[in-house]
C-alpha cells in the first residue's frame, strides 16, 4: 500500500520538487519509507526532451525490505514501477512467472507485478486481480502505463495542464505540485451534491480528473500532454448471463470467497478484520479464522437508547470463532471530538466515511496496519433494500397505472411503508414519472433532488450531464439487460455507490490512519463469478436477502447470525449538526454560501429548511452542505499557507 505521485514535463528542473510536495501532503499513506527516480520519456521523440518523475510512500504490509522499496526497477529491463494497493492471488501468479524463467528478490505483490507487466504488457491486467492503482514505466519504448482496477478501489487522480501531466493517489496531492489549478468544477459540485460523492470521471477541481474504474492509458509523447485522457477499457461489469450449474453453485461460491479471503490475508504486520455483526463481515473473519489462524476482530457500535447495532452479535460471532474481540463503543462526546479530525481528513468531499475512520483509528492505535472488511457483500449478493424495494415499486406501477396521478402517488406511498421517509419519496417520485428500473435504481442512490439542484443553479444539461446528473460515461456503464432487474440494481451499486463512495471513502479514511483495508468480497473473480447469474439464482422468491452467499456459507458462521435481519448503525448526524455541531458546521456552509458558483440565499435556505424541526431531510443533505463548505474552507486555508 502507497501514496504514488508522478508528473512528465518538459521542464525537468521543476518535477523533483513539485514531486516532493506532492509526496509530502501523503505521508500518511506511507509511513514506512520514501522512493524518488526520474527517466526520460517518448520514444522515438528525445528531441522533445519529456522528463517522467515517479515518487512513492511506501507503507510495507508485504515484504519491510529495503528490496520491496518503490519506485520498483526489473534488473533486466530497466522498466519502473509505483504501485498503490494489493495483488490478490500474487503467490500463484508468482509460481507461474518463474515457471516463465523470471526470478525475484522480495516476497511482495509489487515485484509479481513489476515481472507480470514486463511479461504481458497491457494484457496483464486481464491476468491480476486485486485493488491497484499503478504507473508502469517501459524503458525500451520510454511509455508510461496508467491502471486503476475493476472497481476503482484503488484511486488515482489525474490532471492535464497543457505542459505536464500529474497524477497521484490522491486529489491533495496533485494540487500540492504547484502545476495544477484549483479552479472548481461546477458539474462535479452538481455530481457530489445529486450523489453525496462526485462520480468518476469527474472531482470538484475542472483540472483534476480521476481515472475510471477498468481502465487504462499509455502516455508515450508531448502530444498526450495537450490532448485529454485516452484511456481504454479492460473490464466492465458484466452484462452477459452466465450458464451456472445450479446444483454446485454455492460451492463455487465458497471456493472463491475461501481463495480470496486467504489471499487478503496475507501479510507480514499485524493485521485484524472489522467486524459488524452482520453476515459480510462474519463470513470474512469465520474463513480468515480457519484459513490464515489466529485473528483479531473490531467492531464500532454507538451508545445511545434509540440506536439499535450489532454489537452483541460481532461479540457472538467473535466468541464463536475464536477471535480476539474489541469494541469501540462511541458516546456523543467522543465522537463530536473525532469529528472535525475527520472533516479535515478528507481529500475530496463525501457524506460517508465517519464510522470509518473511527474505526480505522482504533486499529491503528492498536498498532494495526492491514484490516480487511466486509464491503462489496451488499452490492454483489443483495443484501440493500432496493433489492426487494424496487421489484415491488415496478409490481406497483403495473396494478396502478391507470389511476389518476395524485392517487398513483399515494397509493405509492402507502405501499411503501417499510422504507425511510427520504428513500420512499425518491422511490414514489420515480414510480411517479415512470421511470425504468435502471433509473430507479439510480433515484434510490440520490441524495438532492433535480429541483434542489436547479434552485442551486446546477441544471444538469447545461453542465453536460445525464438527467441524472451523472457523466454520460458513468451512465453507459450501468446499462444492463432490461429483463434483469437484480443485475441492473447491482450494476449501480456496484458502479456508483461501492467504485464513487464506500471504496474512495475506505481508502481516505483508512489511509489517513496508515491503514490498508482490503475488501475481498470486491475482487474481480467474484463478481466476474457472481455478477452475471440470473436474478433467480441470487434471489428466489421466498428466500431472505443474499440467498447465494448464505448457502455458500451455510456453517461457518453462527445461526443467529444467519437468522437476524442486518442492523446498520445510524449516527444521528443531523441532531449534531444542528445541535453541539452546529457552530462549527454553520461555519461549514457560509464557506459554500460564499463560493460563486452557487447561490447564497439557496445555500442558506437549504440549511435551514433541512434542519430536524421540518423534517424534511435524513441528515444527507446538510451533510453534504458540510461536508463541501469544509473542504472548500481547507482549499482556501492552504491557499493562504502557500503565499
Amino acid at each position: 500500500m502507497s501514496g504514488i505521485a508522478g508528473i512528465i514535463s518538459g521542464e525537468s528542473g521543476e518535477i523533483p520538487s513539485s514531486i516532493g510536495r506532492m509526496l509530502r501532503c501523503m505521508t500518511h499513506r506511507g509511513t514506512d519509507d520514501e522512493g524518488y527516480d526520474q527517466l526520460a520519456i517518448g520514444g522515438d521523440r528525445e528531441d522533445r526532451g519529456l522528463s517522467l518523475g515517479l515518487g512513492c510512500r511506501r507503507l510495507a504490509t508485504m515484504d519491510t525490505s529495503d528490496g520491496d522499496r518503490q519506485p520498483l526497477r526489473h534488473p533486466a529491463t530497466g522498466d519502473r514501477l509505483i504501485f498503490d494497493g494489493f495483488i490478490s492471488g500474487h503467490r500463484a501468479l508468482r509460481y507461474r512467472l518463474e515457471s516463465m524463467g523470471c526470478r525475484f528478490h522480495t516476497s511482495g505483490d509489487g515485484e509479481v507485478l513489476l515481472h507480470a507487466l514486463v511479461t504481458w504488457g497491457e494484457q496483464a491486467l486481464d491476468v491480476i486481480d486485486g485493488m491497484f492503482a499503478f504507473a508502469f514505466y517501459e524503458a525500451k519504448s520510454q511509455r508510461l502505463l496508467l491502471a486503476r482496477d475493476h472497481l476503482g478501489i484503488k484511486p488515482l487522480y489525474i490532471a492535464r495542464t497543457g505542459r505536464a501531466v500529474v497524477f497521484a493517489s490522491e486529489v491533495r496531492a496533485v494540487l500540492a505540485s504547484g502545476l495544477v489549478a484549483d479552479d472548481l468544477d461546477p458539474a462535479g459540485i452538481a455530481s457530489f451534491l445529486a450523489f453525496g460523492a462526485p462520480q468518476d470521471p469527474l472531482t470538484v477541481h475542472r483540472e483534476v480528473r480521476s481515472m475510471p474504474a477498468g481502465t487504462f492509458e499509455w502516455i508515450s509523447s508531448e502530444t498526450d500532454l495537450l490532448r485529454s485522457g485516452s484511456c481504454r477499457r479492460y473490464w466492465r461489469f458484466p452484462t452477459v448471463e452466465a450458464q451456472a450449474d445450479v446444483s454446485h453453485l454455492a460451492d463455487y461460491v465458497h471456493f472463491e470467497l475461501s481463495k480470496q479471503i486467504r489471499d487478503h490475508g496475507v501479510t507480514c504486520r499485524p493485521s485484524c478484520v472489522f467486524l459488524s455483526g452482520g453476515i459480510d463481515s462474519a463470513a470474512v473473519a469465520s474463513f480468515a479464522k480457519s484459513l490464515t489462524g489466529p485473528v483479531q476482530t473490531f467492531f464500532i457500535g454507538y451508545q445511545a437508547a434509540h440506536v439499535r447495532d450489532g454489537a452483541a452479535a460481532a461479540a457472538k460471532v467473535a466468541e464463536a470463532i475464536g477471535s480476539r474481540h474489541f469494541q469501540t463503543i462511541l458516546d456523543d462526546d467522543w465522537a463530536l471530538q473525532l469529528w472535525d479530525q475527520w472533516l479535515k481528513v478528507a481529500d475530496r468531499p463525501s457524506i460517508g466515511g465517519f464510522n470509518t475512520y473511527v474505526i480505522s483509528s482504533a486499529v491503528n492505535d492498536a498498532g494495526i496496519v492491514v484490516a480487511l472488511s466486509g464491503l462489496g457483500g451488499d452490492e454483489i449478493f443483495g443484501g440493500y433494500d432496493s433489492f426487494r424495494s424496487i421489484p415491488r415499486a415496478l409490481r406497483l406501477v403495473t396494478g396502478i397505472s391507470r389511476l389518476p396521478r395524485p392517487a398513483r402517488q399515494l397509493a405509492a406511498m402507502t405501499a411503501q411503508p417499510f422504507l425511510p421517509a427520504a428513500m420512499r419519496a425518491r422511490l414514489v417520485e420515480g414510480v411517479r414519472s415512470g421511470c425504468s428500473p435502471l433509473e430507479l435504481a439510480v433515484k434510490m442512490r440520490r441524495v438532492t433532488g433535480d429541483v434542489t439542484l436547479r434552485k442551486l443553479g446546477l441544471d444538469a444539461s447545461r453542465l453536460g450531464l445525464t438527467l441524472q446528473y451523472l457523466p454520460a460515461e458513468a451512465y453507459e456503464l450501468i446499462q444492463q439487460p432490461r429483463d434483469d432487474v437484480f443485475r441492473q440494481i447491482s450494476a449501480v451499486e456496484c458502479v456508483l455507490h461501492l467504485g464513487n463512495a464506500l471504496s474512495r471513502d475506505a481508502d481516505v479514511n483508512g489511509m489517513a490512519n496508515s491503514l490498508e483495508i482490503r475488501v475481498p468480497f470486491a475482487s474481480r473473480s467474484i463478481v466476474d463469478l457472481v455478477a452475471p447469474l440470473r436474478e433467480h439464482v441470487k434471489s428466489p422468491l421466498g428466500k431472505p436477502p443474499k440467498h447465494l452467499l448464505r448457502d455458500a456459507i451455510a456453517g461457518r458462521i453462527p445461526d443467529m447470525v444467519m437468522r437476524r435481519s442486518a442492523v446498520k448503525t445510524a449516527l444521528p448526524y443531523q441532531q449534531w449538526m444542528y445541535g453541539p455541531l452546529r457552530e462549527s458546521c454553520e461555519a461549514a456552509v457560509q464557506e459554500l454560501a460564499a463560493c460563486p458558483l452557487l447561490p447564497s440565499s439557496v445555500v442558506h435556505d437549504l440549511w435551514r429548511i433541512c434542519s430536524p424541526d421540518h423534517g424534511l431531510s435524513d441528515g444527507a443533505i446538510p451533510m453534504s452542505l458540510v461536508t463541501l463548505g469544509s473542504y472548500l474552507g481547507q482549499m482556501k486555508s492552504r491557499r493562504v499557507a502557500s503565499r
